[in-house]
Parts: C-alpha cells; structure tokens; sequence
C-alpha cells in the first residue's frame, strides 16, 4: 500500500498550491446553494455541518439558515439563557460567526463571544456551557462551535451545543437539519438579519481562556507535572488551541515551550498529509512531522486540531503514538491514579477503537460501554459521570474531574495533551512506554484503518447493510462470533457493519465528515493475519454491495 502514500506527504506545500483566501471568502458570499442538490443542502455528520464554499456546500446561505433554524429549537424547547460561540483559525470560521451574530441578535438571542476576539476551542465551549448551568434548572446556556476540525483549509464547519454542553443528538440535529433545508430554499431573505451586530446589546464579551485555563487543575495534575521538571512540547498546529498553551505553561510554572504560535488560514507551515493536502491531523504522522522531529527535545510533546478536541502525543521513546495505545495506556492509568474516581465508573469507546480496551475492561472489572462512532453517544454518561472516560480511534477522548465529576462532555485535546504529561511525571516513564507494558499482558494488537473515496450514493447505501445481508461463517480461519449494525451499548446503529472473531475483527462504514468510507481491521495475531481480515473484509462487501468497488488509498497502521 505504500505506493498509494503521496510523495510529498509529510513535505511542506508547494506555496502555489496553498489556499486562495480571497477567493474563498468571495465564494462564500456569492454562492447560492441548490437546496435540490443533495450535496449543497445542509447535512451534518457525526459533527456539525462541513463543507467548502467552493464547492456550494458551505456559504452564507447555509449559515443564515442553520442559526435561524438553532433560534428556533431554542424557542421549541425553551432554552432562554445565553449562547456561548467559539471559532477555530479556518477561514470560513470569522465570516460565519458575523453571519450568525447578525442572526442571532435579530432574534434576541444573547451571546458570548471571546473578549479578545481571539479563537475559542470546542472543550472550552463546552466548559463554558456547564459552568453556567451548573446551579440553574433555568436560563439555561447552549452553544454553537464554528470548525472543520482537522479538515483542509479551504472548509468551514458548524456545530451546536444543547445544554449538556456536548455534540447535540441525532434527533436535535435532524430537526434543525430539516428546517435550515426549509429556509435554504426559500432563499437569504427569509431569515432575518440584525445590521452591526456586533455593537449590539445582546452580544457579550467573555473570558474563555481565564476561566478554563483557572480550572485545570481540577482535572489534571499540573502540581505534579510542575514539580517533575517533565519538559513538554507544543504544537497547536495553528489552531484555536495557540493562545491557550503559552497561557497553562506560565500560569502553572510547567517546564515547556509552544514550538510554533503561527496563525495563518492557509496553513502554508503545515506538512502535507498523506494525500498530499492539508490536514490539521494530530493523529496523522505527516501532519506531525514537525513535531516528531523535535521529540528529542521534550519528555512529551503534543499536537492538536483547529479547534483542541482531538490529540496526538509523541514521546521520546517512540515517536507519534497510534490514538488506540494513548487510549488504553490514558486508561490504565487513570483508573489506577483517580482516587477520587469512586463507584462503577465505566469505560466508553466506540465500535472502531481497538479492542485492547475490551480486555482493558475485563482486567479492570469495569464495565465497558460500546457505542457508535461520533462522541455524542458519551454525553449522557460523561454528565452523569458514570463513565470516568471515553475515547474513540480518531484522537478523541474526555475524562472526569480528578474528583470524579463532570469535566467536559466534549473531546478535550487540552486535558489528554497534559494527562501525557502527568503520567510522565508520575511513573517515570512516558505513555508509549506504560502502552508497551499492557500488550505484554493483553496482548499486542496490529491496526489498521484504510480510507476511500465514497459518493453519496455509495454512503447511503454502507449505511444500510445489515447483517443479512453477508454471509460469512469464518474470518481468516477462526469462527464468526458477531455480525452487528448496532453498538452493544446503546443499541443505536453503527452505519455500516462490524464482523468479530477471537483473534481479530473489522467494520466498514462511511465518514460523518468527509466524502469518504472506512474500513477498519485489527488482529491479535500479526500483520499477516491482519492482511487475510482486510482481504477477506474487501471481498464479503464487494459481494454483499455488488459494483460498489472498496479500492483502499489510505492505510493508518499500529506501529
């Protein structure tokens, strides 16, 4: 698979092939999307509407009637206190807040906006929204994220908040879906603008960073990690993250430094992923090429996306960690460090995250809750703090308070960065090392997540296999244990399928953010083993989808 890795990944960009920044912003005003086309109407995946202005997927047009349609939910169910509003670095991110502003202020709705007119992670909105709410059964806060995440620079993304503070549910998300496509085509004038609206009484100033950075340590060790002398590196990868790191160092005397502060919509510092565009990955080692680099001049280092809610940790010992061993290694540790963590607290992990966490469980005695992919699915339980943590492959994860109570019901890429880092100070070794320690007793697993190009005809037919739908009695060699479409835990569905043996299993399913299908494999076994689950995974769903052809062009491999 090699041969499918774009030579200039992980290789800065040639600069004339960088993003065209006016010429985005031009496009996101002149656009007019074609609610007939189902690639033009609002959609949002597993977080929040995505897409490029471009492309007509993500304009004016869309904002307007995706905050007209959030106003209106807030009056359906009665939510009537402010509305928190954060943006990452992209550059769709600043026009679409003055898009939303001018409608949420026409519709006397107060916001908070960042008293510095800086960029406000998604954890931090989060955190705004439950300390709010924190005493009220009234006034209730909700909030709204603009951010792609990780996505190439020529994207916008928009997300919103309920009063639990994390990803709204399918439901919350479907009304609101279907009432912006409602106005959408009815088109801009129907939705109701304020002129200045940022010199409105409705909109606030508010002091995200303070208020975060201040409550740290009720999560985190900083006391500790202060005291090791552990060196930690940074890279916000020119995200939404960059004013927050340099703020924890010197607030908390920890031993670091931010190796790049560099905010530019472009992106033009990043290297290339493996594609050869643009992602502000974590997770991705030629995104992070530039923090590998200089593992040797830290402990721990870490990386995240544009707007800090996923992470990637390189150590010392051995560069960028796969997400899946950060997970179970951050797992381990926390349930044998939180003293505070008392009662059943369980383990949350989506379908597609490795299953060393299974067995993780199971040595544990903790109850292990599967779920579909999208962190959603944790929000209850991370409130509720019955689950103490939760983590999906892609680099996102959350957990409680060192108390045991709610932290944030979003992905922190924050508090994981600096968990790195405690669990350096406290154990004397770094995370990639306490990882190595547990395949020693759980075995050590070989993953791999292969990516491909999916229309949307494609996506919706994925999303509707059930296991009827195959026929398959072995997986290299061992018996079928599971054919399911829906997550043990929740009962909802997967969107795609997940095949289980006792050696090793795979899922296939398409992305919530990207015109893309995944499968997914792992083995306890070895790389062989691994590649007979992956060809036979390949050959069931040309079978069970006939001419839907799965050519991988993208490996993500264990190391």
């Amino acid at each position: 698979m090699a041969g499918q890795i774009d030579p200039r990944a992980g290789q800065r960009v040639d600069p004339t092939r960088l993003l065209d920044v006016p010429r985005l912003l031009d496009a996101y005003y002149a656009g007019r999307p074609d609610p007939g086309a189902p690639a033009e109407r609002v959609r949002f995946g597993t977080s929040g509407h995505r897409g490029s202005a471009f492309d007509n997927a993500f304009n004016e047009g869309h904002i307007l009637a995706i905050t007209q349609a959030i106003c209106d939910h807030r009056r359906k169910v009665g939510i009537d206190g402010p509305l928190f509003v954060g943006i990452d670095t992209h550059a769709l991110s600043a026009p679409a807040l003055e898009t939303a502003l001018a409608v949420l202020v026409a519709n006397g709705v107060a916001v908070m906006i960042d008293e510095r007119d800086g960029y406000t992670p998604t954890p931090v909105v989060s955190h705004a929204i439950l300390a709010h709410n924190r005493t009220r059964t009234r006034g209730l806060a909700d909030g709204i994220v603009i951010t792609p995440s990780h996505n190439p620079p020529g994207d916008g993304g928009f997300k919103y908040n309920p009063p639990h503070g994390g990803p709204a549910d399918a439901a919350t998300t479907g009304w609101i879906e279907d009432v912006a496509n409602g106005l959408l085509g009815c088109g801009a004038e129907s939705v109701r603008r304020a002129s200045r609206a940022r010199a409105a009484a409705e909109v606030h100033r508010h002091d995200y960073r303070t208020a975060f950075v201040a409550d740290l340590p009720s999560v985190i060790d900083l006391q500790l990690i202060r005291d090791s002398g552990v060196r930690l590196g940074i890279d916000p990868l020119g995200g939404a993250s960059v004013d927050y790191w340099g703020a924890i160092l010197d607030e908390y005397w920890i031993s670091g430094s931010v190796v790049s502060d560099v905010v530019d919509p472009t992106f033009g510092f990043m290297t290339a992923d493996w594609d050869g565009q643009i992602r502000m990955d974590p997770s991705s080692k030629y995104a992070m090429a530039r923090l590998v680099d200089l593992r040797d001049r830290f402990d721990v280092a870490v990386g995240n996306d544009t707007d800090a809610d996923r992470h990637g940790v390189v150590t010392a010992s051995d560069g960028l960690m796969n997400p899946n061993h950060y997970l179970a290694a951050a797992i381990a540790y926390l349930f044998a460090h939180r003293c505070g963590w008392t009662g059943d607290r369980s383990i949350g992990k989506t379908m597609v995250t490795s299953a060393i966490i299974d067995r993780l469980a199971a040595q544990l005695g903790r109850r292990l809750v599967e779920t579909p992919v999208g962190f959603r699915w944790f929000v209850d339980g991370l409130l509720q703090a019955s689950l103490g943590f939760a983590g999906e492959e892609s680099a996102g994860a959350a957990f409680l308070r060192r108390d045991g109570s709610v932290w944030t019901t979003e992905k922190d890429g924050i508090s994981l960065g600096l968990l790195a880092a405690e669990m350096t100070a406290k154990t004397g070794r770094d995370p990639s090392e306490l990882y190595q320690d547990l395949t020693r007793e759980l075995g050590a697993p070989v993953y791999e997540r292969t990516d491909a190009p999916a229309t949307l005809d494609q996506v919706s037919r994925l999303k509707a296999l059930k296991p009827a739908d195959v026929s398959i009695a072995e997986l290299a060699g061992e018996p079928v244990l599971s054919i399911e479409s829906a997550a043990p835990g929740t009962g909802e569905p997967l969107g795609g399928l997940r095949v289980k043996a006792e050696s090793g299993w795979f899922a296939v399913r398409p992305s919530g953010t990207e015109p893309l299908y995944k499968i997914y494999a792992e083995s306890f076994i070895g790389p062989q083993h691994l590649r007979r689950i992956q060809d036979e995974a390949q050959s069931l769903f040309r079978d069970a989808t006939s001419d839907l052809a799965l050519r991988p062009c993208l490996v993500e491999k264990d190391s």
